[in-house]
């Protein structure tokens, strides 16, 4: 329990399972186990109880850099819980491995390394340099689901 340990002294909550806009259906895993390896679909920014988190929209126009970089903290804490609720335990992850990070940015926006680094620092945080380093992309996108700012998928090892 020392990853959710630091959470807490952190002062950070995992969210409830994501909620979907009405009438939306969502046929797919959230995490997907094989081996030694958890593949974690993309995963947007949540509130505590489940819905997307604010703000919508382009980073660059109605979305800050900075309210883009707090969105890819809360990407992390979405994707922490599913890893929680597949897992049973987050110190099974044993090494993150891979990050794609999707930014939906504004023609000309150029900061979207800038904006997962919310999500790699939180996770390099948590898990420490050895097991939280990652290889990762970060790349803009033109539009992302439901109108947010970012979305993010990884993999990671795990112990069996």
């Amino acid at each position: 329990m020392k990853i959710e340990a630091k959470l807490i002294t952190l002062g950070l909550t995992l969210p409830e399972l994501f909620v979907p806009p009405a009438g939306t259906v969502l046929p797919f895993s959230w995490v997907r186990v094989r081996g030694n390896r958890a593949y974690i679909s993309g995963h947007a920014p949540q509130n505590p109880d489940g819905s997307l988190a604010q703000p919508l929209g382009r980073v660059g126009v109605e979305v800050s850099k900075e309210e883009a970089y707090q969105a890819a903290r809360l990407v992390a804490l979405s994707m922490l819980a599913s890893l929680k609720r597949e897992l049973g335990d987050l110190d099974r992850v044993k090494a993150w491995l891979r990050v794609h990070g999707m930014v939906r940015s504004a023609p000309g926006f150029t900061g979207q390394p800038a904006v997962i680094n919310g999500f790699s620092d939180l996770i390099i945080d948590l898990y420490g340099n050895e097991a939280g380093q990652h290889a990762r992309s970060a790349v803009g996108m033109a539009e992302l689901p439901f109108g947010i700012p970012v979305e993010i998928e990884a993999e990671v090892e795990i112990m069996e």
